[in-house]
């Protein structure tokens, strides 16, 4: 027996990520090939005008529908992508267009259930659909989202995270996840697994987007915090305790934490801890060395303190994360 229509309606805004507006419709069209009914999703791209918009791969894509004209219209799931730029510091930075914003504000009263894929949660977060809940976003942009709009609880590790009718997603191709997790909510896990299979994917992927993120994205602001990342990144292998770090910097250590918590937005303990990380993921991406020296010219001194470190930040172990990123020698 065929479904009731449900009008699926994706936001396509210049500088959109390809795959975040083509990902979810190649899910839900295996959907249909894997149902004997039709499964009566109707997706519809939308844009503010019917002419050609220019994706951040430089493919142009044709909009279906223009978004005026889905007013007073039901929708069962509006799903709203974004887009980036990078600023004069070399880093990403989410867009959210005032005009796309109000458009995203108005249909989402006319939606049934409301989602993001990637920094299109900066765009629900400015139309306001994100206040008081948790929310997830491309570990790029997690800090920024974080920063501009402190009312949301940013968990910068989920793959997606669903609170009510609004979901959010991580980056790129965590649409396919979110695309899947939309589809088991409307037809249960089986079928969702069957449509995974057809992907070559897992229906839930082990870990979270914390293992393929840059620790130590965020730029500090003045020379002496990056002269001192810098002393951080070559001593790595030394105790490193706060006065240390605060004679380096000819302050006190309360001058330290507050200078940390302004500039980096974590407490120096953290950031030792994750700049630890970072260069041990780095060794065991690139190299065979034991775990053990690992640990040890990383600062952790132990195995279990390193195993611990990467479960912290990771949700995983120095052994899978080594097993999934190793590289083979050139």
């Amino acid at each position: 027996m065929p479904h009731p229509e449900r009008l699926m309606v994706i936001v396509l805004l210049d500088r959109v990520d390809l795959l975040d507006i083509s990902g979810p419709p190649e899910v839900f069209a295996l959907l249909q090939r894997e149902m004997e009914a039709p499964c009566g999703y109707q997706v519809l791209l939308a844009a503010e005008s019917l002419d050609p918009v220019t994706t951040a791969a430089g493919v142009r894509v044709l909009p279906d529908i223009r978004l005026d004209s889905l007013q007073h219209q039901a929708i069962d799931t509006l799903i709203v992508p974004g887009s980036v730029d990078t600023d004069a510091k070399g880093r990403v930075q989410a867009l959210a267009d005032p005009a796309v914003v109000q458009w995203v504000q108005t249909l989402a009263g006319q939606s049934r259930r409301v989602a993001s894929v990637c920094v299109g949660a900066h765009i629900l977060a400015a139309a306001g659909l994100l206040d008081g809940r948790e929310a997830t976003t491309h570990w790029s942009t997690a800090a920024q989202l974080a920063q501009d709009h402190p009312g949301i609880r940013v968990d910068a590790d989920r793959i997606y995270i669903q609170q009510g009718h609004i979901w959010t997603g991580a980056g790129l191709t965590t649409c396919l996840d979110l695309a899947l997790a939309l589809v088991a909510e409307d037809f249960g896990n089986t079928l969702a697994m069957r449509v995974a299979r057809q992907l070559v994917m897992f229906l839930k992927r082990p870990g979270g987007q914390s293992q393929f993120s840059v620790m130590l994205e965020p730029l500090s602001s003045t020379r002496r915090m990056d002269k001192l990342r810098q002393y951080i990144a070559e001593h790595l292998g030394q105790p490193l305790s706060m006065p240390d770090l605060a004679e380096q910097m000819h302050v006190s250590d309360r001058q330290l934490a507050r200078i940390f918590k302004t500039e980096l937005g974590m407490t120096p303990a953290a950031y030792l801890e994750a700049a630890r990380v970072e260069a041990a993921r780095q060794q065991l991406e690139a190299t065979d060395a034991p775990l053990e020296g690992v640990a040890q010219t990383c600062g952790f001194n132990t195995t279990d303190t390193l195993q611990r470190a990467f479960r912290r930040q990771l949700g995983t172990t120095p052994g899978q994360y080594r097993n999934r990123f190793r590289t083979p020698a050139e």
